[in-house]
């Protein structure tokens, strides 16, 4: 079945889509890439959605929910011609959207109870409309409803993708958020460990973006990083957020470690005078060692995807915690780290038509597993093949 995956990130730079063929395998399911496109968002377009966390508008809210799922669709269709493949060809789509708010944990509303809650934008009905293909959309609300987290999904396709019988292994997602997913040697799914650490690329593109008063969003491949020298003032500093002692299950993004955090990172630094390289070289340690104090497994190899593996200052103080030969890219272990969370919702995606639960209660804390997302008919009726 081919399947195609549309994903953007906390960091809000653009959309992921990819396009990959699916097939169940003996024992775990068999996943080719077949095509990748990255579109950034338009910057206008981006800056709103930026907006939107500050403002909460619910015009806006209804407006760029529309909008999002407007470029959503049109990157599909560009991904699909790229592939030289017709809509015809695709099963299924599989959109995570935009997410523009996340707030796992309970919150008391008057006159319903406590609920949990996340919001994704881009209405799937406008991307199954403008590619007259099945999408499936709002993944986290099943998982939600089920008294989960509603995060992370994708160690479902971590283990798929990744498991070994003969090598334990850390993969490490390095996006706006990072999060680990822990595959012991010859594990089952039911052995996987999952869950956010911190802040990522969502504090590192945050000190830039302050810093030069949003002249530059991003510390383009670490270059100020790996000048920099890490300070323990600082590095200790970004360790007392309560998130890092919170046992999982556990996700966060930008609720959690949004402005206000950066700023009050930005602020001890200006207390202690330093750099912009010095901040960055300490962010990324920081970073670094709350990746590797994690969890009490055991590690053969880590494998990194995601936007902070070009990220030469991130990537060094990572194989630095790991110790050397034990570090490396999603690339180097043969899947395109670009494309990696964009083939993950594909893949749910994929599962959902057929009726399988892919969230893992334990890692997300739900009380059952269940069948994610929610299913937007195309211009034809959905029919599954056997």
């Amino acid at each position: 079945m081919k399947c195609l995956g549309l994903m953007s990130g906390t960091s809000m730079d653009g959309v992921d889509c990819a396009i990959v063929d699916v097939r169940p395998g003996r024992f775990t399911l068999r996943i080719a890439l077949l095509a990748h496109r990255t579109r950034p968002y338009p910057p206008a377009l981006r800056e709103q959605i930026l907006s939107l966390l500050r403002t909460g508008m619910v015009a806006e809210v209804s407006r760029l929910h529309v909008a999002v799922g407007e470029v959503f669709a049109r990157v599909a269709n560009q991904t699909i011609r790229q592939a030289k493949l017709s809509a015809g060809d695709v099963a299924v789509i599989g959109s995570h959207g935009q997410t523009v708010w996340h707030s796992p944990r309970r919150v008391s509303v008057p006159g319903a109870g406590s609920v949990r809650s996340s919001l994704q934008i881009g209405d799937p009905s406008v991307i199954a409309e403008r590619t007259g293909i099945t999408t499936v959309a709002d993944f986290r609300a099943r998982d939600l409803a089920a008294g989960g987290e509603g995060a992370p999904l994708t160690p479902y396709v971590h283990y798929h993708v990744f498991q070994s019988r003969k090598t334990s292994r850390l993969i490490v997602n390095l996006g706006g958020i990072a999060n680990v997913t822990w595959l012991p040697r010859g594990g089952d799914l039911q052995d996987v460990v999952a869950f956010d650490v911190g802040p990522c690329n969502l504090l590192l593109d945050g000190l830039m973006a302050q810093a030069t008063q949003g002249q530059q969003s991003i510390d383009r491949n670490g270059a100020l990083a790996s000048r920099g020298r890490e300070q323990d003032v600082l590095v200790n500093e970004l360790l007392k957020h309560a998130f890092f002692a919170r046992r999982p299950p556990k996700s966060t993004g930008r609720e959690e470690f949004g402005d206000r955090y950066i700023r009050r990172v930005r602020q001890v630094a200006a207390r202690h005078g330093l750099s912009l390289e010095d901040t960055l070289a300490s962010a990324c340690a920081g970073i670094a060692r709350t990746i590797r104090e994690s969890g009490p497994w055991t590690v053969d190899e880590v494998i990194a995807g995601g936007g902070g593996v070009r990220n030469r200052g991130l990537l060094a103080v990572l194989k630095r915690e790991f110790g050397p030969g034990r570090v490396m890219s999603m690339d180097q272990a043969g899947v395109n780290s670009k494309a990696a969370e964009a083939m993950a919702f594909a893949v749910l995606a994929h599962e959902t038509v057929r009726g399988v639960p892919a969230n893992l209660p334990w890692v997300t804390g739900a009380k059952s597993p269940v069948v994610l997302g929610t299913v937007t008919p195309g211009h034809k009726p959905f029919v599954l093949t056997k």
